[in-house]
């Protein structure tokens, strides 16, 4: 799909995640990268926090709505009239990188009252800093859209649409699910309740998946065909496949992941268990990666331990958090990539990451990863929060090169026929153009039919 357009003037506001590499801040600074290399003049700007990834980091050197200040702000509203010079003080990005790394940063379950606030947008105890954003973007960008990464920032829509009566709206939907979830009673309501109030101020919602656009428009009480679907994509630079599979013996699986109970490395583990006990100790090879915050410390440490006593330690590899060409070197070295979930995910960029290296993936049969693999053919889904069928699975492709060899090729050609940054991108823009379409002609917001859906 080609955008043959005039170039746009794209304002991306993204979630930085309190130090660690996300999966959104990668498909984030992927997306716009990919718009600027089209020729759009892309902006992305990150909210709360600086951005990491681990590919050319693209984003603005200014922070908006820093997380120090609106912490303040929600716990001393007086701090909002603090001057401007000594709240941009604290706006630092360094500053902003080492102290949002603390456990709470990006915990849920402490920030409740916050996220409430955050959606409620001039209505909140963030006015200041959604006025300070607003102006910005008014006097010194002017753009003509302006997107949302995701549907916990919905609350600076009404604000923006009066600050850039001409701008599009549009407002991603990725992950926020996972965080809601783990809000606490009565906030979790409350904000729900806010989000679809505020949700339908903006004039295009766009899901990276069909499951996603589903589960949201359930969630948020729209319309399916309201959301349009622009498809996870990965830059596929560097992912070019390894030459050979790793010798047959030991069976290396790996884990690419944050180190957290929702992405199951437990599971794992216990399905590494599992095989070492059929096949032997020392026959099977567990290599593990991800970011590891402080919430998180206690239970990976509790996994290690685990793997310890079971006698297997020599036989596992901790590589911590990985630069990139670090993590296609471990997917290069692994016979399968296993990525046992517990909760339904929203994207699953590692899957997409290891089947472009040619690496089968074995996945829990649940949110994204369904549709992905029919999209691909690249890998085995599982009965989810399985252990046991997860080694089973391991241990049947463990004895099938010739499997391994179709699903690696397999894989490796669905994820560039359906999953590229340059899809994704083609996608969004389609997606912004629609949107514009409509504004001129009179239509607007995600709860018309004919805001398409493909």
């Amino acid at each position: 799909m080609s955008d043959s357009g005039q170039p746009l003037r794209i304002a991306y506001l993204a979630a930085g995640a309190g130090g660690m590499i996300c999966g959104s801040c990668i498909h984030d600074n992927a997306l716009v990268r990919e718009l600027q290399h089209r020729g759009h003049n892309a902006l992305l700007l990150p909210i709360y926090t600086p951005l990491r990834t681990d590919e050319e980091n693209v984003s603005y050197g200014r922070v908006f709505y820093g997380a120090v200040n609106i912490y303040l702000e929600q716990k001393l509203p007086i701090w909002s009239r603090a001057p401007a010079a000594i709240r941009r003080l604290l706006d630092n990005p360094e500053l902003l990188a080492r102290v949002t790394r603390s456990a709470s940063a990006t915990d849920a379950r402490e920030l409740g009252e916050l996220a409430l606030s955050m959606v409620r947008g001039e209505e909140g105890r963030q006015l200041a800093e959604l006025q300070g954003l607003a102006k910005w973007l008014a006097g010194e960008f002017r753009p003509d859209v302006v997107h949302l990464t995701n549907s916990m920032l919905v609350g600076m829509a009404h604000r923006l649409r009066e600050a850039l009566p001409k701008a599009l709206i549009v407002c991603g939907l990725q992950g926020e699910d996972i965080f809601l979830e783990d809000l606490d009673e009565p906030h979790k309501s409350l904000v729900v309740e806010e989000m679809r109030k505020r949700v339908r101020e903006v004039d295009v919602l766009v899901a990276p998946n069909d499951y996603y656009a589903a589960a949201m428009a359930e969630l948020l009480e729209l319309p399916l065909a309201g959301i349009d679907v622009a498809r996870l994509g990965i830059e596929l630079e560097g992912h070019d496949g390894r030459d050979a599979e790793p010798p047959g013996s030991p069976l290396v699986i790996g884990y690419l992941a944050r180190m957290c109970p929702e992405k199951g490395f437990h599971l794992a583990a216990e399905a590494f268990k599992a095989l070492s006990d059929r096949l032997g100790v020392g026959r099977v090879r567990f290599r593990a990666a991800g970011y590891l915050g402080g919430r998180d410390r206690a239970y990976f440490e509790e996994q290690r331990r685990r793997i310890a006593d079971w006698g297997l330690e020599a036989h596992f590899d901790w590589l911590g958090e990985v630069s990139r060409e670090e993590k296609i070197e471990l997917l290069c070295s692994l016979h399968a990539l296993v990525l046992p979930t517990v909760y339904r995910e929203a994207k699953g960029l590692p899957a997409l990451e290891a089947m472009a290296n040619g690496v089968p993936v074995l996945l829990p049969d649940h949110g994204s990863f369904p549709e992905m693999l029919e999209r691909t053919g690249g890998g085995v889904l599982v009965p989810a929060g399985d252990p046991v069928a997860l080694a089973d699975a391991v241990e049947q492709l463990a004895q099938d090169a010739e499997r391994r060899s179709h699903l690696g090729r397999s894989g490796m050609d669905g994820v560039r026929r359906h999953y590229s940054a340059g899809l994704m991108a083609a996608d969004t823009l389609a997606s912004y153009r629609r949107g514009l379409a409509r504004r001129r002609s009179g239509d607007a917001g995600p709860a018309v039919a004919s805001a398409g859906h493909g």
